[in-house]
């Protein structure tokens, strides 16, 4: 139980601070509107120092994304049990999230007339749509991800607190060198769970 809600914390704040950066630079009549790609990169970044940081102190590893808790777990020997808490509280922490950011920026959504900005401000779109091209970005995006975080942090199985720097200077990078083609979303927590709750809002704007 401890894991699972430091999953669901730890995502939620991911994705509250991260998509809400997206939100305050795209949706009209916002303060930080048209704030652009620099201030979206350096906000998720500290969405994830913030989330990775916060799931630690309540006692995960603070994965906050299923493939890497697949990679991790399959080298660590993570039972499936274990593995389907931390999934499941990533993918709902990051539906409460992107609910969060909705409740927030509720007169923003109304305002604004596009269903491409008001999508984006849930999850992520190709630039240019070509499903071979898109895909393999989002391969290479993610294993660069994956390779950085089993690199870059000390521990073999986890996170420690001071982990989260070097993993937010990764997404970082990961953003500025690689996120023009389709918005890096590289978590399918972070993607998929927001797409659903964009479905059930009562936006005025929908786009599927």
């Amino acid at each position: 139980m401890k894991e699972f809600v430091a999953e669901f914390v730890g995502t939620t704040l991911l994705i509250l601070l991260g998509n809400g950066v997206v939100a305050n630079t795209i949706l009209s009549k916002s303060k930080g509107n048209n704030g652009g790609w620099i201030v979206i990169t350096v906000g998720w970044a500290i969405a994830v120092f913030v989330g990775v940081y916060s799931a630690i102190k309540l006692g995960s590893q603070a994965h906050l994304n299923p493939i890497v808790t697949m990679v991790i777990g399959y080298l660590n020997n993570f039972s499936l049990q274990q593995i389907f808490i931390y999934i499941s509280g990533q993918f709902l922490g990051a539906m409460f999230g992107a609910f969060l950011v909705w409740v927030v920026y509720k007169l923003q959504f109304d305002e604004t007339e596009s269903e491409s900005l008001i999508l984006a401000s849930f999850c992520t779109s190709p630039a240019i749509k070509n499903i071979k091209y898109n895909l393999l970005s989002e391969v290479v995006a993610t294993t660069v991800l994956i390779l950085g975080i089993l690199l870059l942090t000390k521990s073999e199985i986890g996170f420690g607190s001071l982990d989260a720097l070097p993993v937010s200077l990764l997404i970082l990078g990961i953003g500025l060198s690689l996120g023009g083609s389709t918005g890096y979303a590289i978590n399918p927590a972070r993607d998929f769970g927001p797409r659903i709750i964009h479905a059930i809002l009562p936006i005025k704007k929908q786009r599927v």
